[in-house]
């Protein structure tokens, strides 16, 4: 079966947003070690899961990246556009993006339908409602957290609706110049 992997930047208090959806907190002045590590998670990758909310400022803006053979991350760019990409929405009945499908509900069912089909993994970024259903129903088979070197006080926090306790362990973290440790962890 193909593992499921999240990517999220969090906040050192563990937030992926902030108050009201602000990421304007978020490290983005990457060091070329840091983006190698995220080539080296997303290498294996042939499919990107995203709920509704991200996929509407994703897809357009890393399409427009693509375009942009000056932008300096457009080889990454094309990456993310290539890829196939399941983008959940309750709200949509036809994908306004290329190589994209739709699905109406996120439930265990189809998210193991999905990774048991033929391919490589598949990775997760978001959105935050999204990311939190996924992690409630046991979903997800990689945590790679990407911890910025701010602390909010209040936000949208991915782990806030658990019923049960999360038991993981970590694998590998990795502090970048830039600021950004990852931790990487499996559920244990």
């Amino acid at each position: 079966m193909r593992k499921l992997k999240l990517q999220m930047q969090v906040s050192l208090d563990g937030y992926v947003a902030g108050p009201d959806g602000a990421m304007d907190w978020m490290v983005w002045n990457w060091d070329e070690e840091l983006k190698n590590y995220v080539i080296g998670i997303t290498e294996p990758v042939d499919l990107i899961l995203l709920g509704r909310k991200l996929a509407e400022g994703f897809i357009p803006h890393w399409a427009a990246a693509a375009l942009n053979e000056q932008d300096p991350e457009v080889k990454f760019a094309k990456i993310m556009t290539d890829t196939a990409k399941i983008v959940f929405s309750g709200t949509l009945d036809k994908s306004p993006w290329q190589n994209t499908e739709l699905v109406k509900e996120c439930n265990p069912e189809e998210i193991n339908a999905i990774k048991s089909r033929p391919g490589k993994d598949i990775i997760v970024y978001g959105g935050g409602g999204f990311v939190s259903s996924l992690i409630r129903q046991g979903l997800i088979d990689e945590y790679h957290l990407f911890i910025n070197p701010v602390a909010l006080g209040k936000g949208m926090t991915i782990f806030g609706g658990l019923t049960n306790r999360l038991n993981l362990k970590l694998v590998k973290s990795k502090a970048f110049d830039c600021g950004i440790a990852v931790l990487f962890y499996q559920p244990a």
